[in-house]
């Protein structure tokens, strides 16, 4: 069966071929380590997550590499601004080497609660200063770059397809900007390296062949997928906050060093927002895992969340809406319990499941899949089977789920007991009166030939 996805680069649904088949290089971007990531963030981390599942269910082997910035990530976009670890060591007192094995600790903490499968390959961007200054002295040596006194900067203008990736109006942006280019040359420039400020000794700072300082935060992504990917491999993806500027940068400076686009396909997942806004830690509206825990939340409810929207759609958060999902989420479990132990998988339904998330993982259609399969009268071990082939991808962990055993009130259990007696001695108007102040306390009686089996009412 096709997988089809879409290509931010070309604008268009394409049929997904593998560069050197059955191997996949995926490359995802990660997180900049200064801080806590929130919800809106995973959310991104969750579509990579299906994809990476969906190519494992279509039989691929997925090589994924995923990216830990420590360093280099300014606070603003336009390269002014502090390093954010520098930022998030003053705020902590923590240095920033500290701070930065403390948030990518979290940050795993965080996928494995929300069943996000560990890349192949985590390389950090202190880890490969080394490949980051050998990828700027090839940019350098093709005539792509220019010194400022604060840095090297890559020449856009040096490329004639500059911006084709997020469709970028150079000329508009060069004849409107509002902002002090100050020593570039033009709006879109970016550092490839940046000198450490003069008289001040930074707590991550290298040597270099320009001089003492660190590199700018795109020259890592190109840097290190070419090193385990190589210099253009299957599938880069992010969050659509990259395509303009930072996605951009790296498809730049692998175009200048190596003539590729980096990536065959281009694939962005869209923000989680709150009222309407982007959740992000600058705006102070954003929730983390931790949060959603201490409300009474399986995380696992937002993972489902997320799969009720096509990743390229806007998520709107509400607490309603994961209410939902954690109902919607139990109910499943429910299901899959009650069905006992597995049989033989329905073709039909994996056919129909397979065809819906090789469109483009259209994940709210194979939920309605999902739904049918739970309504049909199949039998109960086929459907069993079938539902755990679909939690490959959904990564939900059904078959792990046990309800929670708790303890019966003994008030209830000793009504359970009288009622046993009067079901022996035939008193069956007694034995109804008893299920009835069963029920009133908020529990129910299941008849089975091992005896009563006594729940919570959901």
């Amino acid at each position: 069966m096709t997988l089809r996805l879409y290509d931010t680069y070309t604008r268009s649904i394409r049929e997904f071929e593998p560069l050197h088949p059955p191997e996949v290089g995926m490359y995802t971007c990660g997180p900049t380590v200064y801080d806590y990531a929130h919800i809106g963030n995973l959310r991104t981390y969750i579509f990579e997550d299906v994809l990476r599942r969906v190519l494992m269910f279509n039989g691929y082997n997925v090589k994924h590499v995923m990216n830990i910035t420590d360093v280099g990530h300014l606070t603003s976009d336009a390269d002014t601004g502090e390093d954010r670890m520098e930022k998030g060591s003053r705020r902590t007192g923590l240095s920033a080497w500290e701070i930065a094995a403390m948030y990518t600790q979290e940050f795993k903490a965080d996928l494995q609660r929300l069943n996000i499968l560990e890349p192949t390959i985590w390389c950090r961007a202190t880890d490969h200063i080394a490949e980051q200054i050998e990828t700027i002295r090839c940019i350098e040596a093709r005539g792509f770059t220019y010194r400022t006194s604060d840095g090297i900067y890559f020449d856009t203008s040096k490329l004639p397809d500059y911006g084709y990736l997020g469709r970028l109006d150079i000329e508009g942006l060069q004849a409107g900007a509002r902002v002090d280019l100050g020593e570039k040359r033009n709006i879109t420039d970016f550092a490839l390296w940046k000198f450490s400020p003069p008289g001040q000794k930074r707590q991550m700072e290298w040597d270099s062949p320009w001089g003492v300082g660190f590199p700018g935060w795109h020259i890592e992504c190109s840097a290190m997928s070419a090193k385990y990917l190589g210099p253009f491999f299957d599938i880069h993806c992010g969050g659509e906050d990259h395509i303009t500027v930072h996605h951009t940068n790296e498809i730049a400076q692998t175009q200048a060093c190596y003539g590729t686009r980096l990536a065959n396909f281009w694939l962005h997942g869209y923000f989680l927002q709150i009222d309407e806004a982007r959740m992000g830690k600058s705006a102070g509206n954003f929730l983390r895992v931790q949060t959603l825990l201490e409300r009474g939340y399986d995380p696992l409810a937002y993972r489902f969340m997320c799969l009720g929207a096509h990743y390229r759609s806007r998520l709107n958060f509400a607490w309603e809406v994961l209410d939902g999902a954690q109902t919607a989420l139990n109910r499943l479990r429910a299901a899959a319990q009650a069905w006992g132990e597995p049989g033989v998988v329905d073709e039909d339904y994996l056919d129909k499941f397979a065809t819906q998330i090789n469109d483009d993982l259209n994940m709210p259609r194979a939920l309605a899949v999902v739904w049918d399969l739970v309504k049909s009268d199949l039998p109960d071990a086929t459907r069993k089977a079938t539902l755990l082939a679909f939690d490959q991808v959904l990564g939900l962990r059904l078959a792990e789920w046990k309800p929670v055993e708790e303890p019966i009130p003994d008030a209830v259990m000793a009504l359970v007991e009288q009622r046993v007696i009067a079901r022996k001695e035939k008193r069956w108007q007694d034995a109804d009166a008893l299920r009835a102040q069963v029920a009133a306390a908020g529990y129910e009686i299941e008849d089975t030939p091992q005896g009563p089996r006594v729940r919570k009412r959901s």
